[in-house]
């Protein structure tokens, strides 16, 4: 059938044209008489009475038939063959599953909308040339005690019950838990069970040259361990660990009795694990690759290892799987072919091709109900519905506005002008509820000829017009919406949050609208792809055209400008009409996937014709900026993220972990709950049990925090859990419980202590009478640190705890070291937070480390100190507590009181007094000039501006640091009032004492730290792409309401973006020496907290 014009009535008929249909001459032709039948044999769930076989059906199944009509005719055969009535007739299809066997396996063929021509069984009989497929149909497994308390303490782990589906309007949720059973059987199945249970942690970069000036003769001194006895042996940088345990019994085997060493061991029983840590030096990699040895040599210390038997990998077992995996082609539609009802007879046509359908696609506002009304009565109300793919507005109507009252009804139909088949997968349709104040005859004047004004936005919700099944919406929904946060609330991640397809689980103090989709009188399904290629080809021609040399240069100006710089029209028009050519540019993909328009089907077709032909991008080198680009709120195409996340899987595990924060934040960008990102995830976590132990911590924190993504997280996480082993699960047990029971002993001081700053001794006594019972009663024995998985604490240091100064009444906890090879007497420090958001924290420090990362590749050793910080729930978290550090304001205080802050010769002398030589002062002043530096750089970047004394800190080996990053960005202008001076970073005069300097007078130290600030600049500029596609994000999805243009171009300006490099050198050295001029307002400023005693998040951090 030809496609009609837009003046051309539909093909395909809504509910309410029944009768048109039947009118309609049905098509004949060699296509419908040659339409697929597949021989099918059923296995059924009852015997014959006589054989004592099961009983057996053969079925010809109409290849567009679904499968709930394929169980129905099954069940039908069976009830008129008279077979086994007693069953037949008292159950339904609906309590049997299709299973099938594939390569040893149980496939369930789960998915009851699926076109069964389509499923992964066919295809896998058609290759084995099978003349007929086997389905058994079996009773629908009820789970067992077991199963049903495993799944409790799944959920409890989880921190939500990922099997109640109360809150959905769909089973993506079910259907999403399902799929990912087969990435973690094909994970669990490849995975080496010796090398997992040590997990060894190595990075793929090159040694830094400033840790080879280290190293003399490429060789290392390691201290092995064994019981109390120990040997030092001198190994190559590129040993691997086999040749170091070889080296180290070839020293000792004169001493093999000394050590408890029996002759009939040798090197290939034991293992080398850090001392203290759980941390093994195992594999085959060279050992300057390991992460602990580099840490050791860049501060200096020795290295210490124990010799020991490996670790059990039983106990990592999995327990065996419930469920039957999923057929792999499950939620996949057919092609256009299959699907179309072009020349077939409509009697047999069973779903329908999206493509099909020229009308425009429409909705029906029925009505909001608002469960509290605002105050002001003199409101009006009006819906505004859009489509977005992305942040690509397709099409937006609204209704008109009525008076604000409990029940507004419109029963309205919106007609969007955007027709069904150019609806692309991945779109949503957003509606918002907003307010604005009644019109006067004179502000209508002033609203212009529509008569729309802008109103405030209440409330919204989205839906995906298309399903995770590629099925078109249909039918009446009633959407609980989420309530914009007031100027006073939290509102973080409101602009993610926005995007979210879940709805509002609160459904008795939500508003809710009721909105009516068109019913059609079958599944309507988005083709996978269209066969005929003859109408694109003429496309993909048009742009394969030769580019003249005077577009050539606008092209490349496009091309090289940074992911914020926006696209004019006539830049996505160039970046189309050549679309040949930016296909062949990897750095031209983000550019040219931003001019696609995502509202034209063909389009679409053909931009995912042109990315599946070209090689370019698999071929082109990792640019983990560019991928990540390709990942944000911008793209919500499947092939589109897919291509990047296929880039991101040639990621070293420590890589993954620098980026494993933003790629679990990136995974709120994603339409559907299955995705690629999301299987990335989770089979890197099945690899690598540190990669695995963040993701727990980084996914919990979410669900207990954000409303939004909480069914998305928990089913990725509870995916994770099933396959993780059972040591991990019960460490994660204990962990959970340690937090519990701390975040109750800090609301009961709280409780106690009301809301003052100061802290009583009373307090600190309750506080460790709690503990004291609770050690005795509930603690685990010990357990992992969650922000650092490789030390276990064990019991607390109750006489070192106490509550800290600040209004949020953090616990300053010490534990004892559970690890009884640990060389050190010093307790494990963690400050425990209970009512502040740490994921702002957690980002900030996150890209801190990616800069460490940048300037190591550089060669630059900047002394950053990104410490331990991790959201653990709704609010709370952990910190570490940095060992022999203290805060800049408890130097000023302690030494001459609040003028202190004026005193510059105070933090020299404090840093002096902890030296013992004139050496080991000289080697602090070094750090202190690198690390200030370091975070100078960082803290400007960043836009982290003006700081007080209570969130930088110094440590006795002259290392500053900042802490402290929820409230900072863009938070500048005033304090108590009084303006602040902006200066771009802390310099202040007593930073320059400690560099030898004061006034504009230079010294050798400070030249240094201006030579150290430029190359570390420099080097950041060289990674602007990654840097602003991360801060982007960052503002996105952890920050509140940060994402006006001035806050996003403030990257920009501060990565002096379109500059040279002597122009960007010149402008950080301007930047210096703005922070000299006006380094007295700092000062000011501090004074102003030291006097009022302000207190700011984490302070006072020292003992």
């Amino acid at each position: 059938m030809e496609q009609g014009s837009d003046d051309e009535p539909p093909i395909v008929l809504r509910k309410e044209d029944k009768r048109r249909r039947r009118k309609m001459k049905a098509f004949t032709s060699n296509s419908c008489m040659e339409m697929d039948h597949l021989a099918m044999e059923f296995l059924l769930p009852t015997t014959n009475k006589i054989t004592k076989n099961p009983d057996m059906l053969q079925l010809s199944v109409t290849g567009n038939w679904t499968v709930e009509q394929v169980k129905t005719q099954v069940w039908l055969r069976a009830v008129t063959t008279n077979l086994c009535p007693e069953f037949y007739q008292k159950y339904s299809p609906d309590h049997c599953i299709l299973l099938y066997q594939k390569k040893g396996s149980w496939c369930e063929i789960y998915d009851k909308h699926q076109v069964f021509q389509t499923l992964d069984c066919i295809r896998y009989w058609k290759a084995l040339k099978k003349d007929v497929g086997k389905i058994h149909l079996v009773l629908r497994p009820q789970p067992s005690e077991e199963s049903i308390q495993y799944q409790k303490f799944l959920n409890y782990l989880i921190g939500y019950d990922v099997t109640d589906v109360s809150n959905v309007h769909d089973d993506e949720l079910e259907f999403t838990r399902r799929k990912l059973l087969t990435p973690r059987k094909i994970e669990l199945a490849d995975r080496d069970p010796k090398l997992y249970s040590v997990d060894p942690w190595i990075t793929t970069k090159p040694l830094p040259d400033y840790l080879l000036s280290k190293i003399t003769n490429s060789h290392i001194l390691v201290v092995i361990h064994k019981d109390t006895s120990s040997q030092t042996i001198k190994v190559s940088i590129e040993d691997t660990p086999v040749q170091v345990l070889h080296s180290f019994f070839l020293k000792t085997a004169n001493k093999r009795a000394l050590l408890g060493l029996p002759e009939d061991v040798s090197e290939s029983d034991f293992v080398l694990r850090v001392c203290g840590r759980e941390e093994y030096i195992f594999g085959n990699y060279a050992i300057k690759d390991f992460h602990w040895i580099r840490q050791c040599l860049k501060s200096g210390e020795e290295i210490h290892l124990v010799l020991e038997t490996p670790p059990n990998p039983e106990q990592d077992v999995v327990p065996k799987e419930d469920w039957s995996q999923v057929d792999d082609c499950t939620g996949v539609a057919g092609t256009h072919e299959q699907l179309t009802i072009d020349e077939k007879d409509h009697e047999r046509v069973f779903t329908i091709s999206m493509w099909d359908c020229n009308r425009k696609f429409r909705v029906k506002i029925l009505g909001i109900d608002i469960p509290v009304l605002p105050r002001n009565s003199e409101l009006i109300v009006f819906v505004e519905a859009s489509i977005y793919h992305g942040q690509q507005l397709l099409a937006q109507e609204r209704t008109l506005p009525k008076p604000f009252t409990e029940e507004v009804l419109w029963n309205v139909w919106l007609e969007f002008n955007i027709k069904i088949r150019d609806l692309p997968k991945g779109s949503r349709l957003n509606l918002q509820v907003s307010c604005g104040k009644a019109q006067t005859q004179a502000s209508k004047d002033s609203t212009g000829h529509d008569g729309r004004n802008k109103g405030r936005l209440l409330y919204y919700v989205n839906l995906l017009v298309v399903d995770h099944r590629s099925l078109l919406r249909q039918g009446d929904f009633i959407l609980h919406m989420w309530k914009m946060p007031e100027k006073t609330e939290d509102n973080s991640s409101v602009n993610a949050d926005k995007l979210t397809s879940a709805t509002n689980p609160n459904k008795t103090t939500s508003m809710a609208i009721t909105v009516l989709l068109d019913k059609y009188c079958y599944p309507v399904a988005l083709p996978k792809s269209r066969d005929s290629r003859e109408s694109s080809d003429g496309e993909e021609e048009r742009g394969n055209r030769e580019m003249p040399n005077h577009l050539r240069k606008q092209f490349e100006q496009i091309v090289v400008t940074d992911p914020l710089h926006p696209l004019s029209i006539e830049d996505k028009e160039l970046l189309w009409h050549f679309r040949q050519e930016c296909t062949r540019l990897p750095t031209a993909y983000p550019k040219f996937l931003g001019s696609v328009k995502w509202g034209k089907q063909e389009d679409v077709m053909i931009t995912h014709r042109l990315l599946e032909r070209s090689t370019a991008w698999e071929r082109s080198s990792l640019d983990v900026g560019l991928a990540m680009q390709l990942l944000d709120c911008h793209f919500s195409d499947a092939n589109v993220r897919t291509m990047a996340v296929r880039k991101l899987e040639t990621l070293g595990d420590d890589d993954i972990l620098r980026y494993l924060l933003q790629l679990v934040q990136a995974v709120k960008f994603e339409p559907y709950h299955d995705s690629a990102l999301a299987r990335l995830l989770l089979k890197r976590a099945l690899r690598s049990k540190r990669i695995g132990h963040f993701l727990f911590w980084f996914l919990r924190s979410e669900i207990a925090q954000s409303m939004h993504y909480q069914q998305r997280y928990a089913v990725i996480l509870e995916a994770y859990l099933r396959g993780c082993g059972e040591a991990m699960l019960q460490d994660f047990r204990k962990q959970v419980e340690i937090t519990e029971a701390l975040q109750k002993v800090t609301r009961d001081i709280k409780a106690v202590s009301a809301e003052k700053y100061d802290v009583s001794p009373q307090v600190v006594f309750q506080l460790r009478q709690k503990l004291e019972s609770l050690q005795v009663s509930g603690l685990p024995n010990s357990f992992k640190v969650p922000y650092d998985p490789s030390l276990r604490a064990g019991a607390l240091v109750i006489e070192q705890c106490k509550v800290m100064a600040s209004k949020k009444k953090p616990l300053w906890l010490q534990f004892k070291r559970a690890d009884p090879t640990t060389l050190t007497n010093d307790s494990i420090g963690i400050i425990f937070k209970d009512g502040d958001d740490l994921r702002q924290d957690m980002l900030i420090l996150q890209i801190l480390l990616i800069m460490e990362s940048i300037w190591d590749t550089e060669s630059l050793d900047l002394s950053l100190l990104p410490y331990g910080c991790i959201s653990t729930g709704n609010k709370i978290g952990m910190i570490e507590i940095v060992k022999d550090a203290t805060t800049i304001a408890n130097i000023q205080q302690s030494t001459v009181g609040n003028t202190g802050a004026f005193k510059d010769e105070i933090l020299n002398q404090w840093l002096r007094d902890r030296c013992v030589s004139e050496d080991k002062f000289q080697q602090a002043v070094e750090r202190f000039v690198y690390s200030c530096g370091g975070y100078c750089v960082a803290t400007y970047v960043l836009g982290i501006g003006d700081r007080h004394n209570d969130n930088i800190m110094i440590t006795e080996s002259g290392n500053l640091f900042h802490i402290d990053f929820g409230h900072i960005l863009g938070n500048y202008k005033s304090f108590l009032g009084i303006s602040k001076e902006r200066v771009p970073f802390v310099l202040t005069p007593d930073f320059l004492y400690v560099m030898g300097t004061t006034g504009k007078k230079s010294s050798p130290n400070f030249l240094q730290f201006q030579d150290v600030c430029v190359k570390a600049y420099l080097a950041l500029r060289h990674h602007t792409n990654l840097l602003i596609i991360l801060f982007s994000m960052m503002l996105m999805t952890g920050m509140p309401q940060l994402t006006s243009t001035e806050d996003i171009e403030y990257i920009r300006e501060a990565l002096t973006v379109g500059c040279s490099e002597d122009q960007a050198q010149k402008h950080f050295l301007d930047q210096i020496e703005i922070c000299r001029d006006k380094g007295w307002t700092v000062q000011f400023n501090w004074f102003l907290h030291l006097v009022l005693g302000i207190k700011q998040g984490v302070e006072k951090r020292s003992a």
